[in-house]
């Protein structure tokens, strides 16, 4: 029994270390953005990074899914008799839900990964060890100006997301499928409110968050990981970031969803 014990006990005091660290590491980077020298230049970079290198992608993956959930509510929809809600379905199932976690996940994918490897290759050759003994705080030169750029452009990208998708419904259901234009937008101004918008946006906003902190950690604490050093480090570092991001976001996506409900 003790050795049970001891086996569920470590993974779980492994957790909480995990957490302790990340909410800790948080509060830093965010207490920096209000004292940090020059931030919003470095925060503009990474809104360009973060926000307007990842448009082209956002608006491709959104176009789709609007398409595929067009297409799949219609044929759902027309077996019930109910084609006319065809804009309620997709308008709100990219504003609520889909909108808000596809933009996390893309983005945790393609500038999350990004900002790993940056950082832990900095950690690795010793260039955060040289900011620090030239007294400029790593966090505030690494972290906090990826958080700004964060708070801007997760929120932005998801209403690009949700636009998009909504027009990628429309072509799918009204100029493919011939079902009336006018009940289509009826329907989404009838059954979008702003408490819809705001929660997607709030979801947004920490989602922007979460993945921002978890991959910045990572890669800035890619020296001290246990299964690897070096190069190896920052390879296992940047997939370990995006996988926990991608869990953070769907967990994180339930409890808002519950509680918003």
């Amino acid at each position: 029994m003790i050795r049970f014990f001891s086996a569920l006990g470590q993974p779980v005091e492994r957790a909480l270390c995990f957490m302790g660290s990340l909410a800790i590491f948080f509060v830093q980077g965010l207490v920096q953005i209000f004292t940090s020298p020059r931030i919003i230049l470095r925060s503009l970079r990474q809104i360009h990074v973060i926000g307007f290198q990842s448009l082209f992608l956002i608006v491709l993956i959104s176009l789709f899914c609007g398409m595929v959930l067009g297409l799949q509510g219609y044929y759902t929809l027309i077996k019930f008799g109910s084609v006319g809600f065809l804009g309620s379905v997709v308008s709100l199932s990219l504003i609520r839900e889909l909108g808000p976690v596809l933009t996390a996940i893309m983005l945790t994918g393609r500038a999350g990964s990004s900002m790993t490897a940056e950082i832990g290759v900095m950690r690795i050759s010793d260039q955060i060890d040289a900011l620090d003994v030239m007294d400029i705080n790593s966090v505030s030169y690494l972290v906090s100006p990826r958080l700004v750029a964060s708070i801007v452009s997760f929120p932005l990208l998801t209403a690009v997301f949700d636009v998009v998708g909504i027009i990628g419904g429309y072509l799918t259901g009204v100029a493919l499928l011939d079902m009336n234009q006018g009940a289509y937008f009826y329907r989404i101004s009838s059954s979008v409110t702003m408490t819809d918008i705001s929660c997607g946006f709030l979801k947004a906003l920490v989602f922007g968050l979460l993945v921002t902190i978890v991959c910045c950690h990572q890669g800035y604490y890619a020296n001290t990981r246990k299964d690897s050093v070096g190069p190896e480090a920052v390879g296992n570092a940047t997939t370990s970031a995006v996988v926990i991001a991608c869990v953070l976001i769907l967990a994180t996506d339930y409890v808002l969803t519950s509680i918003f409900l």
